[in-house]
């Protein structure tokens, strides 16, 4: 199984290197309380949590399946799921975002609609990826570890590119409100040890 392995890892490497993209929060609070930015905080916060859990566990079953027994056809299987639970877990979070409305910030429905925009481009990406792992052939080694690799680049690129419209969203005080959520900070926590 050397030929699917150390590609396997790669691809792990790719997910744990910032492919997960959660909202990555800044973690300094502030008391100048805003409640409607607080609530709106609140209820975007509440709604990525279980998202970002989802995202965290299909990360970690790829990267199980990257040991040395692992056939092409148990890889191919846990990263089609895995790639499935991303997509919909990214889907979720941008529906979260626009479910919320615009936060009460200056260019709050810019930053919003940009977030939205992003996430669900993140949900097809993973869609896609998830098509290409099933298309792949199981039966060839050398050709499953090349498309395995490909794949890798694409999740490269994925985690390089996705998270300026979130970033952008959770700066100034949308990313003080959004610190002071418990369910933010564990969020973050769980993602940034990924």
């Amino acid at each position: 199984m050397e030929g699917t392995n150390p590609v396997n890892k790669k691809l792990a490497a790719a997910l744990s290197g910032g492919a997960v993209l959660v909202l990555a929060l800044s973690g300094c609070s502030s008391d100048d309380g805003d409640d409607k930015l607080d609530s709106w905080a609140k209820q975007v916060c509440d709604g990525v949590q279980p998202q970002a859990k989802k995202i965290e566990a299909a990360n970690a079953s790829i990267q199980k399946q990257t040991s040395d027994n692992s056939t092409p056809e148990e890889v191919q299987e846990t990263d089609a799921k895995a790639f499935q639970d991303m997509s919909d877990a990214y889907k979720a979070m941008g529906g979260t975002v626009q479910k919320a409305g615009a936060p009460d910030v200056e260019d709050g429905e810019k930053k919003q609609k940009d977030a939205v925009t992003e996430l669900n481009g993140l949900s097809a990406s993973y869609a896609s990826l998830r098509k290409q792992v099933e298309a792949l052939d199981t039966d060839d080694q050398a050709k499953f570890a090349d498309g395995l690799k490909d794949i890798a680049t694409e999740l490269n690129k994925l985690s390089k590119s996705g998270s300026d419209a979130l970033k952008t969203l959770e700066e100034g005080e949308v990313g003080k409100a959004m610190a002071k959520q418990p369910s933010c900070k564990s969020a973050s926590a769980s993602a940034t040890a990924s």
